[in-house]
């Protein structure tokens, strides 16, 4: 198949399972300190990571990418904390705004970080995306309060994450160790300020964060391939799709209904992130041809 699809189909695949988990953080936020929804969460993924590096008897946990990783490892922490605050503090449709910003950071930084600068027409359709954004910020930028400041600083901590995947996967395969080795970080830090923050946990609230390290690990396993098989200015776009789950979240969890510009701005930012994927399936091709 299509490298170009396959990581297409995975970016859409993540979009699901990071939606899902974004729905657990938005849910326990009022209730908890993020150092006990990361600390508790994160150690799972670390040990279903290890689990199943094990069980593949073929994948290592060892990486050769380790300044890169280390300074992942850094930028997930913050992102985490920021994602959280921001989801605390805003409407959660509200977070697709800057969610809707990380495609243009990471194409703005993908030419010196990867040397994968947009072709023209992928210009365009992030343009295109750009201008869905717009669409999607609530009152204006008169209206930005903290909420906005802690959303920034995660879209820009997260894009910057996601393009060292790129620059990991790169120079090697190892999705399971791309995983492991920032939620090993994330775990030890909040582990620190856990004992500051730690209040009892009832057994449902227990559930939910077993949930969302399940699906913060399955998402996290194939942002990873995703990354590998697609430039980032592709790959992010097309997660953008996760918004269609936020909305579904947002209206039938919490009872957030969107405007009619958010979802002129949603139409818009999804067809951009088709439009990419369409000029780089068309382009991989025109190169296997030649």
């Amino acid at each position: 198949m299509n490298p170009a699809l396959v990581g297409a189909g995975l970016a859409v695949l993540f979009t699901g399972m990071i939606a899902a988990a974004d729905g657990i953080t938005k849910l326990v936020s009022g209730s908890y300190e993020a150092p006990q929804l990361y600390a508790m969460s994160a150690a799972l993924v670390v040990l279903m990571s290890a689990g199943a590096a094990r069980a593949s008897k073929g994948e290592s946990l060892r990486i050769k990418s380790v300044r890169p990783m280390a300074l992942r490892s850094v930028l997930t922490v913050v992102a985490a904390v920021a994602f959280f605050q921001a989801f605390r503090l805003l409407p959660f449709a509200d977070v697709f705004l800057f969610i809707g910003l990380i495609p243009l950071i990471a194409a703005s930084l993908s030419g010196p970080m990867l040397g994968e600068a947009p072709r023209p027409l992928a210009w365009l359709a992030l343009s295109l995306g750009a201008g869905g954004v717009l669409f999607l910020l609530p009152g204006g930028i008169s209206g930005a309060q903290a909420g906005h400041a802690w959303a920034l600083l995660a879209a820009l901590s997260g894009a910057t994450s996601m393009l060292l995947a790129r620059v990991i996967a790169k120079v090697e395969r190892a999705p399971l160790a791309q995983v492991f080795w920032p939620n090993l970080g994330l775990a030890l830090t909040m582990a620190v300020a856990l004992p500051f923050v730690w209040k009892p946990m009832g057994l449902m609230d227990g559930v939910w964060v077993v949930a969302y390290a399940f699906f913060l690990f399955g998402a996290r396993y194939v942002s990873a391939e995703a990354m590998r098989l697609l430039p980032a200015y592709v790959a992010m776009p097309v997660m953008n799709v996760q918004f269609v789950w936020m909305v579904a979240i947002g209206i039938f969890a919490f009872g957030e209904l969107p405007s009619l510009g958010t979802v002129l701005g949603v139409m818009l930012v999804i067809a951009s992130g088709l439009w990419l994927v369409a000029e780089e399936t068309l382009s991989k091709g025109a190169a296997q041809r030649a």
